[in-house]
């Protein structure tokens, strides 16, 4: 079973194209689950793998791991045995003949419009990384790009002529996200002076770079978001992928189409997408609070 989970792993990075965040993923849960089978003296042969010991397995998870966690978990077995099943090594998937946990849905976070303006004024514009901080957070809410996608931008991928960025989303997708006049101007006075933060040895491709000219990891992102959350004074806890939930809510409380969203976050599903409607809900709920004589 072991030599069929690094097969597997190879079918996600090749040709289902997953991310390496996901792969790492799907081999921790696996690797877990192929523990489980071990140390209980269970079969190893994947034929006999059967529902009986996926649920004792995911019943050993109850109490240590929250819904979330184990409903991703049951989602690695089914798809690893979808694999096998292809493959012919499995007539049925037993995964599938146990049911998920039920995950309670959580209502994305997200900033409000003016500590997204105090945000953005936070990096201080008169020198290179300053200017750098400054295109990326105006980048991030601007187009809702995922952190990976950002640092993956090369410099041939914007276009500030026409206002867009190309992007390289979940399993190698591409997509045209458009970027906003504030955005772009922020990239300009970025690029101007990025020069100075590029050496002969650094990577001439990245749009984003650290102090060594080397590409900006998602961790350096973080924590420089981490950092201009607490310059800006904003009581919150604030990650890229909060940004992220800030461009689709502020997009969706002024109106904007859900499909349009979809297409601008990348999204395959709709019902991914659909999380923000909770948003929404609750922003409409609190306006007819304020304005319906009968509330």
């Amino acid at each position: 079973m072991k030599q069929l989970i690094g097969e597997f792993s190879s079918y996600l990075e090749n040709e289902r194209r997953s991310s390496i965040h996901t792969v790492k993923n799907y081999l921790v849960d696996l690797t877990q689950f192929l523990d489980f089978l071990t140390n209980r003296k269970k079969t190893l042969n994947v034929h006999e793998i059967d529902q009986t010991m996926v649920r004792e397995y995911l019943g050993t998870l109850f109490g240590k791991k929250n819904p979330t966690s184990i409903a991703r978990k049951l989602s690695s077995i089914r798809s690893f045995f979808d694999f096998c099943q292809r493959r012919g090594l499995v007539k049925n998937n037993p995964g599938k003949e146990v049911p998920a946990p039920k995950v309670p849905k959580r209502v994305p976070k997200f900033l409000t419009v003016d500590e997204v303006f105090a945000l953005l004024d936070s990096p201080d514009g008169s020198a290179a990384l300053g200017r750098r901080d400054k295109a990326i957070l105006e980048l991030l809410y601007a187009s809702g790009l995922r952190v990976s996608e950002l640092v993956g931008l090369n410099i041939t991928d914007v276009n500030l002529e026409e206002g867009t960025v190309r992007v390289l989303g979940k399993g190698r997708k591409e997509r045209i996200v458009p970027v906003g006049k504030k955005a772009c101007e922020a990239l300009r006075n970025y690029l101007d002076l990025r020069p100075a933060l590029v050496s002969a040895a650094a990577d001439h491709t990245a749009i984003f770079v650290n102090r060594n000219g080397t590409r900006l990891s998602t961790r350096a992102v973080e924590r420089l978001l981490i950092k201009y959350i607490k310059q800006s004074g904003i009581q919150k806890a604030a990650t890229p992928h909060v940004l992220r939930h800030t461009f689709a809510t502020h997009l969706l409380n002024a109106g904007a189409d859900m499909r349009g969203i979809q297409e601008l976050l990348g999204h395959s599903s709709l019902s991914t997408t659909q999380k923000y409607t909770h948003v929404g809900i609750e922003k409409m709920m609190e306006v007819y609070d304020k304005t319906h004589p009968k509330a």
